[in-house]
């Protein structure tokens, strides 16, 4: 069974289940975070080299440089998107080994931790959402479920509640194992070196430009766009499918996340691998995977049928909203 699948059919108590939520989703007022200032600096020096970055971009990196770094934020992207999100936290469809080692390089480009540290505390998130046990808790507010929480230790409910966590089908994984024993030298020849030198040698580009366009300002964006998942998707957009919880259906989300924004939909029906019922529509990997299924190399793609869809939304959505593509 892929995580977060109910055993059992949802209660239809909502009344039950708003208490519930209030109760969680308040922080511990007597909690004080504490903040990692090497984080802060790091992360200070980062945004700042990507802004240069960004100039470099527009007044002296070449076209192809610059068509480079946008090649990369998409694939390591899908990194995330295709691999640690969809395929091995929620086991929302199967891969063959050459579609795994594929992944687990776009994912070392990302350089968001490794996959099995990544997929422990998404399940964490899930489990645990707007939570204390939450890493990356919205109840706290835009800018900690935005960046914050990187800049700062872990509340003590995040480590705690993720020890229940069970990730034995990762740990599984060996391409999963290999990638964790050996994170920081491949991180660091995915995500800097090759975009680096690539770049210099096949077009002439300096290394400078290379360094500043291709890895510093793509990692910081990719950076970003993920973490608008995590901070915009659990605050604005529509509720179609579970209006009683905080994540949404964020269109500008969806496209700057390659198909991630479709929040509201993905958190009521984890183990769906489109995490949308809109197909390809604003879903760059939902188009890949379907494209690596038609060679045999994703299968076993999990989906929630129509009927499944539209009873939840008669039983818990807000379905007199208007979306981008009509009623819901």
């Amino acid at each position: 069974m892929a995580p977060n699948i109910p055993s059992q059919p949802l209660s239809d108590d909502i009344s039950s289940l708003k208490k519930q939520l209030k109760t969680n989703a308040k922080p511990d007022s007597g909690y004080q975070l504490k903040i990692v200032w090497r984080n802060v600096a790091l992360f200070a020096y980062l945004h700042l080299a990507a802004l240069y970055g960004l100039y470099l971009f527009f007044t002296s990196a070449k076209w192809k440089t610059d068509l480079f770094a946008i090649l990369l934020y998409v694939m390591s992207g899908f990194g995330i998107t295709a691999g640690a999100h969809r395929l091995w936290a929620h086991r929302s469809y199967k891969a063959k080994w050459p579609l795994r080692l594929l992944l687990c390089i776009f994912n070392c480009i990302a350089f968001q931790n490794d996959i099995y540290e990544w997929s422990r505390d998404h399940r964490v998130h899930h489990k645990y959402s707007e939570t204390d046990a939450d890493p990356h808790n919205a109840t706290r507010g835009f800018f900690f479920s935005h960046m914050g929480w990187l800049l700062c230790k872990k509340h003590p409910e995040v480590k705690a509640k993720g020890k229940n966590v069970d990730c034995s089908d990762i740990w599984a994984d060996p391409i999963v194992r290999f990638q964790r024993r050996y994170y920081i030298p491949l991180m660091v020849l995915f995500c800097f070196l090759i975009p680096t030198f690539i770049p210099h040698w096949l077009w002439g580009e300096t290394k400078w430009n290379a360094f500043f366009v291709c890895a510093i300002l793509r990692y910081c964006y990719t950076l970003h766009m993920t973490w608008l998942v995590n901070s915009a998707a659990h605050m604005w957009g529509r509720r179609p499918y579970d209006k009683h919880i905080n994540p949404s259906e964020n269109i500008g989300v969806s496209f700057g996340a390659i198909g991630e924004g479709f929040h509201n939909y993905h958190h009521t029906f984890p183990w769906d691998y489109s995490t949308s019922e809109l197909g390809w529509k604003l879903n760059l990997t939902t188009m890949l995977i379907d494209g690596f299924a038609k060679i045999g190399w994703a299968y076993d793609l999990k989906t929630v049928s129509p009927e499944v869809i539209h009873q939840r939304k008669q039983r818990t959505g807000d379905i007199h909203e208007r979306g981008p593509y009509g009623y819901y």
